[in-house]
């Protein structure tokens, strides 16, 4: 019987490695699905939306403007679209002004220059920094340089098509727009939500790593989810556009008229969240700060990481509708405050004497911004500023601890 186990024992360590490897690619294939299904369920409907507005600013050019080739219509009208995660009105203006500053230039210049690589380059320049000395976005700049690219290249020179290919543009942009706020408006809770995935879900994780790290004292375990934290600034950009064109569909689209209400709750929890976002990536610095100085870390702080953690996924299950009560998010994010509490310090039995730290400087700065995310994220839940400070307070004041009084951030 040994000799028959000892072969068995000796492919152990490799039939473990092959299982670990096809754990991990059936992981990643998993995560490749997920997240082609997000993007898919996030911008199949902007598909929709291009491909009507590029049809219906064609056939406007085509058959009212007797124009047999309405480039820039649906070429506008597909720009303006595509900028559903944004400011759809600033961005019609911007390409439109791009529009009249691209064909200004071009046809002052190409009549006297003519057409040739050295004037088309001259052309985009001067279009440019006429945009630029304008205060222009990157919007206006694209289409003024784009245009004089077109004016320049396309068009004789001469004055007689500017002007019907500045309407083609105008068209494309009110089409554009028509689509995308009248005819097929986005969701704009649900397209929030789906915004909010690629930011809640690593964030949720990053914390759960980060308390595990804490437990194993291990300093590169810190360090990873502190990078992970920081990497979400780009998709909290991508997530507060979406709340700006969400907040523009609910008030110009009369679809979406009814979801004004429940979507500027929606987006005070987002922006609370956000900002706890950032107090957790405080947290996360000072914790890997007092790990390299070899403070002290309680088993309570990464408990109370843990459990915050756990609060942002129950808050973000309370934010879906039919599902409105927070009163299970708030009791984890305070049970959390009075874990920090615990990791802070103990009372001592004689008054006169001062309390027991068990944190270091760097740790005591952390339970700091831990109670200031928390503060955000029970605004999150839906309580107003000063009801949410004064639970923090009440909580924090169990273990006898004053913290100091924290303004809002910017």
């Amino acid at each position: 019987m040994p000799a028959e186990k000892e072969p068995a024992a000796h492919l152990d360590p490799e039939s473990g490695g092959a299982s670990r490897t096809v754990a991990g690619l059936r992981e990643r294939v998993r995560h490749a699905v997920r997240t082609r299904a997000w993007r898919f369920r996030l911008f199949g409907l902007l598909a929709v939306q291009a491909g009507v507005a590029a049809s219906l600013a064609w056939f406007v050019g085509y058959q009212f403007l007797d124009n047999p080739a309405p480039v820039l219509a649906p070429t506008t009208a597909v720009g303006i679209v595509a900028a559903s995660m944004g400011s759809r009105l600033r961005r019609t203006v911007e390409l439109l002004v791009g529009v009249i500053l691209g064909l200004a230039v071009g046809d002052a210049l190409m009549p006297l220059f003519g057409i040739g690589a050295w004037q088309t380059g001259v052309v985009v320049v001067l279009a440019i920094i006429v945009a630029v000395l304008l205060k222009g976005g990157g919007s206006l700049l694209t289409q003024a340089g784009g245009t004089a690219v077109l004016i320049a290249t396309l068009e004789p020179p001469v004055r007689d098509l500017s002007v019907p290919r500045f309407v083609d543009a105008a068209v494309g942009g009110l089409v554009g727009l028509a689509v995308g706020l009248l005819l097929v408006p986005i969701h704009p809770q649900r397209t929030v939500q789906r915004l909010a995935e690629p930011v809640l879900d690593p964030a949720i994780a990053a914390l759960h790593d980060l308390a595990a790290a804490l437990r194993r004292r291990d300093l590169g375990g810190t360090e990873q989810s502190l990078n992970a934290l920081r990497t979400l600034g780009a998709r909290m950009t991508a997530l507060d556009e979406g709340l700006a064109a969400a907040q523009e569909v609910v008030r110009l689209a009369p679809l979406r008229w009814r979801e004004r209400r429940s979507l500027a709750r929606y987006t005070q929890a987002i922006h609370h969240l956000e900002r706890s976002l950032y107090g957790c990536r405080a947290v996360a610095r000072r914790l890997t700060k007092a790990l390299r100085e070899d403070e002290p870390i309680p088993a309570e702080f990464a408990a109370a990481i843990d459990l915050l953690a756990t609060s942002v996924q129950t808050l973000r299950r309370t934010t879906t509708p039919g599902r409105a009560d927070p009163q299970e998010a708030r009791r984890q994010i305070l049970t959390a405050v009075e874990l920090i509490g615990q990791a802070q310090g103990e009372s001592a039995p004689d008054p006169t004497r001062p309390h027991t730290h068990r944190l270091g400087y760097s740790g005591m700065v952390a339970a700091g911004e831990f109670r200031t995310a928390a503060h955000d994220l029970l605004i999150a839940s839906g309580l107003d500023t000063t009801t949410a400070a004064a639970q923090v307070r009440q909580t924090a004041d169990r273990d006898g601890w004053d913290w100091p009084e924290r303004g809002a951030r910017p």
